[in-house]
């Protein structure tokens, strides 16, 4: 005889799983009021709802950053939806958070160790699929990094635009009391960050190979404009070091200045300030999106072609 489920089970259920009240019931009754049981069978329906979804575009998201208390290690993370309305619910916000999270505080460097990682109720891997199935969008775990401070260093950063753009900057110090001095100097430049761009951290970051293509476009354009060879090449220096001002984190002009300088000379004159010495040693930044192609097909139109 089938056991009588009760609408506290139910309540339960829904509660520890985050499925629908209907497929919380129906998986009460299949396994005979059992609530373990009844775990297992949404989790196995999630992963069948799951691998649906698994070929849809994911373009929007979110991206998030956890800094430890100390300053010192930085994680931060890339999660792919189709919507930006999921993107923005409260339940996204806290997946994309507690993901990022558990990256920094277990040291995980890939998707494929995330996905073994303890999260929730199980695997991240198995509540990701649980989490799909409920929110019915696919969720990709797209990039993720992790930056250590040097032994005297501090890592900061910055969210900003909703979670659309997200940074990582560090900087060695010369004693630990110029990286308490330059906490919120690193926060601004990981902001300049977010909006300028850089490519790379300095001049010296910069592979042989890609100023080799930049001086092969600067003289083309130069032989372009009819300027002799013997011109060209006391022209090309200049162009690299414009390059440099436009790439490179330290070179580029300092968006919160006072004055015109580098941001470089900006954390450098912070740590004067505090009787010491700083330089900047990384920086990674994740903007949404960045790189994919969106469908042309939104949801609403998924669904009105399964109507026709």
């Amino acid at each position: 005889m089938a056991a009588k489920i009760s609408a506290a089970q139910v309540k339960a259920l829904r509660e520890k799983t985050g499925a629908g009240m209907m497929d919380c019931k129906k998986a009460l009754v299949e396994a005979n009021g059992d609530e373990e049981k009844a775990v297992e069978i949404l989790r196995k329906k999630g992963l069948a709802k799951a691998a649906k979804k698994a070929d849809r575009n994911a373009a929007e998201g979110r991206v998030e950053i956890y800094i430890t208390p100390d300053y010192k290690k930085g994680s931060i993370v890339e999660i792919n939806c189709e919507t930006d309305f999921v993107a923005k619910t409260d339940e996204f916000v806290e997946f994309v958070s507690e993901t990022v999270k558990t990256i920094n505080t277990e040291n995980i460097e890939n998707v494929e160790s995330l996905n073994k990682a303890k999260f929730g109720n199980g695997t991240f891997e198995e509540e990701l699929k649980v989490k799909i199935a409920k929110i019915g969008e696919n969720i990709v775990v797209r990039r993720m990094a992790t930056i250590k401070a040097p032994e005297n260093g501090i890592v900061n950063g910055y969210i900003h635009a909703g979670g659309k753009v997200g940074v990582l900057v560090a900087a060695e110090c010369d004693k630990p009391e110029t990286c308490d001095a330059i906490k919120d100097t690193l926060k601004d430049i990981a902001m300049h960050i977010a909006a300028m761009k850089p490519s790379f951290l300095n001049p010296e970051s910069v592979p042989a190979d890609v100023i080799e293509k930049e001086k092969e476009i600067a003289k083309a354009q130069l032989l372009k404009e009819g300027k002799p060879e013997n011109v060209i090449e006391k022209i090309i220096p200049g162009k690299i070091k414009k390059f440099y001002e436009e790439s490179c984190l330290t070179e580029q002009e300092y968006v919160k200045a006072e004055k015109k300088e580098n941001v470089a000379k900006a954390l450098e004159n912070a740590a004067k300030k505090a009787g010491g010495s700083a330089k900047l040693v990384d920086f990674v930044r994740f903007e949404v999106g960045e790189g994919l192609v969106k469908n042309g097909c939104t949801l609403a139109d998924e669904v009105a072609a399964a109507l026709q």
